[in-house]
């Protein structure tokens, strides 16, 4: 058993699509009609078995707590090389609270997502 896909709330797919693909390094896996305004996006991760797939959100504001929390091997390089790339970053990398040795960040994507950027578990 796997997870095929997680449901990330955006308000434009075009928007959160580049955000994804040109910031991220996601690869596109599906991108289809469905309906009349909306469109079935899933992006994928280099790797991995789970895609990313955009429903639509309810309104433009920001998530307060975490929606996905994303797995690097070096959290700190990866998040300069986000702030490299004009990603919003909100908590710069330190230790977990709930995982003593593990360093965490967050930032947010284009549709105000707030993420976690973690090291793994070890």
């Amino acid at each position: 058993m796997h997870l095929q896909f997680a449901e990330l709330p955006v308000s434009d797919q075009d928007r959160a699509k580049s955000f994804y693909t040109e910031k991220l390094g996601c690869q596109v896996v599906a991108d289809a009609p469905m309906g009349e305004k909306w469109r079935w996006i899933e992006l994928g991760f280099e790797g991995s078995d789970t895609a990313l797939h955009f429903v639509p959100r309810e309104d433009e504001t920001p998530s307060p707590d975490p929606v996905l929390v994303l797995v690097e091997d070096d959290v700190r390089s990866t998040v300069e090389a986000l702030r490299a790339r004009g990603v919003e970053i909100i908590t710069e990398p330190g230790e977990a609270p709930y995982r003593p040795g593990v360093t965490v960040a967050e930032f947010r994507d284009s549709e105000g997502n707030r993420m976690v950027l973690s090291e793994k578990l070890r």
